[in-house]
């Protein structure tokens, strides 16, 4: 039994080796925390012990340089412990009240914003866009660099009614956002096939199996074997482009960008809810992506003025209800706000069993 090794577990690797000498001596002891100010999370212990956490808002796709720098800053001004959360933000800890300013101040002076905390809106989550992605309709990664541009100030301050998250995602079918707002590539036209690569670049059964209405089939065109699209089912989400990519659906004119609010996961309060459109069509155009970053502006403007406090976006629609909400961000309601395609009760199989 002593000579038997440790399991070698794929995944994250331990985190106790990485945490805090005193984030590991009272874990599961804090007795309370407080909010100093927008970017800093004072914890405290019921053995007494005090932690600050100090966070500076980060982008996901970050390069060497700006990496070394920040451990640079960890390790001048902090006490050499960083911590990367769920949306790219990092965070250093320190057991000294007097070393918190000098640090947010290294931390601004080399560019970066200190914020992110309590009723803030958070830095916002996205997939990796065109620099690695095989599927992107848009760049979540350029429409978060300029969306965050014009809502810094709101990263910075703590004056929301509550959290907001926002959400980006590059395609309909990987990466879907959950978030207050979710900003979503929506393609709007069947794919375009070139017929001619088709059958020396894809495996035409795997087509046919991603798709997730049934409007794949085998097809023989100029002689040659490849697909076609039942275009009255197609719902042009993109599933068959990663397999295929002859089957072409980015398009620079019919792909648009979403904007839906409203998703949230369950509380202590309340069920988990789902998002809603509110904006379809908006153009996707890099690399500002100028119209749906005024959009996101219009609705956190009317959340801000409207929402009573600690009211999340989604109980602040609920409470004055869709035709209120369509008023106050100045949004049109169409037709395609209305949630009524049915194809999948021809296309699906309905029975509530499942089948091998």
């Amino acid at each position: 039994m002593a000579d038997m090794r440790e399991p070698i577990e794929s995944g994250c690797p331990d985190p106790w080796q990485y945490m805090h000498p005193m984030m590991r001596k009272n874990f599961g002891q804090w007795k309370y925390h407080d909010h100093p100010r927008p970017g800093v999370l004072l914890h405290v212990a019921y053995s007494g012990d005090k932690i600050w956490t100090i966070k500076a808002g980060t982008q996901r796709i970050l390069d060497v340089f700006t990496l070394r720098k920040l451990c640079d800053i960890g390790d001048e001004f902090a006490e050499g412990y960083v911590h990367f959360t769920l949306r790219s933000n990092i965070e250093y800890m320190v057991t000294d009240e007097a070393k918190v300013q000098p640090l947010i101040d290294a931390l601004e002076g080399a560019g970066f914003i200190v914020g992110g905390t309590q009723n803030s809106v958070a830095m916002i989550s996205h997939t990796q866009g065109w620099l690695h992605c095989d599927i992107p309709g848009t760049d979540a990664s350029g429409v978060v660099k300029s969306m965050m541009d014009e809502l810094i100030d709101e990263f910075r301050n703590a004056n929301m009614p509550n959290r907001v998250h926002i959400t980006t995602s590059c395609c309909q079918i990987n990466c879907g956002g959950q978030g207050d707002i979710a900003i979503n590539v929506q393609h709007t036209k069947p794919p375009k096939i070139n017929h001619d690569l088709v059958a020396n670049v894809c495996e035409r059964p795997s087509v046919v199996a991603r798709c997730p209405v049934a409007a794949i089939r085998p097809a023989m065109v100029n002689g040659k074997p490849s697909l076609e699209v039942d275009e009255r089912k197609c719902i042009c989400c993109g599933a068959c482009y990663p397999p295929c990519p002859p089957m072409q659906i980015n398009d620079a004119e019919h792909s648009k960008l979403a904007i839906w609010v409203g998703g949230n996961h369950s509380n202590a309060r309340g069920k988990p809810t789902f998002q809603k459109l509110v904006a379809a069509g908006i153009p996707n155009n890099p690399p500002r992506w100028p119209e749906a970053t005024a959009i996101v502006k219009r609705i956190l403007k009317a959340y801000k003025e409207g929402a009573r406090d600690w009211e999340r976006v989604n109980e602040w629609i609920e409470r004055i209800g869709w035709p209120r909400f369509f008023e106050e961000v100045e949004l049109p309601f169409t037709k395609y706000h209305i949630d009524t395609w049915r194809g999948a009760r021809a296309s699906f199989n309905s029975s509530s069993y499942i089948r091998f």
